[in-house]
């Protein structure tokens, strides 16, 4: 009777080269994570834990506190100056997205009808607008709109709209935000609009010229064309405009502080005064950590539609 050879032995599932295709993905992600885990992850645990704590002036130089529970939550969510903060800081950051959007919409619109020599410069203007630390430009915008020997205040009275040399743009709310407003738009506009421009030369050309056969205007075509193409693009640059925006501090700490009469307060500027100005730390983590709760709140359908139109790819 002759032998019959047997089957070679499957190798273990886990030596498999599918089995090791199917880890590399997780294997490439994973110095990331553990990157992003230290930096982002234990600052923000440190920040929990300190807002269930009575953690004053006294504790930061002993080192010693003592638990507070849900008390710095509970002064926090009863404090009646909440709901003015927090509507101020939402309004405040769909003004910034919005205007972000359209104005970076139509400077990426204009870089496509721009010559490759006009183009060039005006993307490098961009990136040298984009590029300059946000407390730098803070402080030049300062000087621009200062009183009495202010760029803007010369110009605009040279323009015939009245005397406004010795005008204090931070007196009033409106015009404080109003200042900040154009400040936090300049420096996020270059980044929306070089992405935008960036999906905008993906689209064809014939597209548009099918459209125009048609008898499709400059706004149909951009309805049936530009805004599907796009669509992806403008729901990472509407998140990361919303995260951005939500959490603007430097700019309205450096121009009004908060003023006047805390009419540009917002959670950021809440949250530092709190923390330091009134050396409750414990209450300071709160306010941080209810913000947090927000933004993800805020984002979490924008993050849900990108990732589904992903996977509709």
């Amino acid at each position: 009777m002759l032998l019959e050879k047997a089957p070679p032995e499957a190798a273990p599932r886990h030596l498999t080269p599918r089995r090791r295709r199917s880890l590399l993905p997780y294997g490439l992600l994973l110095p990331a994570t553990v990157l992003l885990g230290l930096v982002l992850g234990y600052p923000l645990v440190r920040l929990v834990v300190i807002s269930t704590q009575k953690y004053g002036l006294r504790s930061l130089f002993t080192g010693t506190t003592s638990f507070a529970g849900w008390d710095n939550y509970s002064a926090v969510l009863g404090d009646p100056q909440l709901l003015p903060v927090l509507a101020r800081s939402v309004g405040f950051c769909a003004a910034l997205v919005l205007g972000t959007l359209v104005i970076g919409f139509g400077v990426a619109l204009l870089l496509r009808k721009l010559g490759r020599g006009m183009r060039t410069a005006v993307t490098l203007c961009l990136i040298a607008a984009w590029a300059l630390p946000n407390v730098a430009s803070t402080l030049v915008w300062q000087w621009l709109f200062q009183p009495g020997y202010g760029v803007v205040n010369w110009l605009l009275t040279r323009l015939g709209f009245g005397d406004l040399t010795q005008h204090d743009w931070t007196t009033s709310p409106a015009s404080a935000f109003t200042l900040v407003w154009l400040l936090v738009v300049w420096q996020s506009v270059p980044f929306v609009a070089l992405t935008l421009y960036a999906g905008l030369s993906q689209i064809p050309r014939s597209y548009y010229e099918a459209a125009a056969l048609d008898g499709a205007g400059a706004w149909r075509a951009h309805r049936t064309i530009t805004f599907p193409f796009l669509q992806p693009i403008l729901g990472l640059v509407t998140i990361l405009s919303v995260i951005w925006d939500f959490t603007v501090f430097n700019q309205i700490w450096i121009l009004t502080q908060g003023g006047p009469n805390e009419g540009t307060t917002t959670l950021g500027i809440w949250t530092f005064t709190r923390a330091f100005s009134h050396n409750d730390f414990g209450q300071g983590g709160a306010i941080a950590v209810v913000s947090v709760v927000l933004l993800v709140a805020m984002t979490a359908v924008y993050v849900r539609r990108l990732v589904r139109s992903g996977e509709d790819l």
